[in-house]
């Protein structure tokens, strides 16, 4: 599908500087009047009114073009997106609560394997700004 999407790229530049370029290329009504006095310019390569049509006619052949390929890029970058049927299917999981058993009960020591700054004798935690000394024995 990135072919298809990269050659409608390459498709739409095309057709959108050829619709530029054309543009450009075409003269007003007022030239009209400019030609019929002395402009020599109005029918060198395909008569006084052949140069309109047909640049005329490119031009909405290439805008056609040129819209068709956006449509065509609009419903290849389109993706269905599946909506969730309620907000709570796109929350995080909760974190599973803590067993009874491992929770050990207020006011008693560390458990004896645990040897680290926050261990006490009387069951509190580190305090807030970390410093060991600060600890009351």
């Amino acid at each position: 599908m990135s072919w298809l999407t990269n050659l409608l790229m390459i498709v739409q530049v095309i057709a959108a500087l050829a619709v530029i370029v054309l543009v450009l290329l075409q003269h007003g009504k007022g030239a009209d009047m400019g030609a019929a006095f002395g402009g020599g310019a109005s029918g060198s390569l395909f008569g006084a009114t052949g140069s309109a049509n047909f640049l005329s006619r490119t031009t909405g052949v290439l805008a056609a073009l040129f819209f068709i390929v956006t449509l065509g890029l609009a419903m290849i970058g389109q993706r269905p997106s599946e909506a969730p049927a309620s907000v709570m299917e796109t929350a995080p999981a909760a974190p599973a609560p803590a067993r009874p058993s491992d929770v050990p009960p207020a006011g008693s020591a560390a458990p004896a394997g645990s040897t680290g700054a926050g261990a006490s004798d009387t069951g509190q935690g580190a305090p807030k700004n970390g410093a060991a000394s600060d600890i009351p024995k």
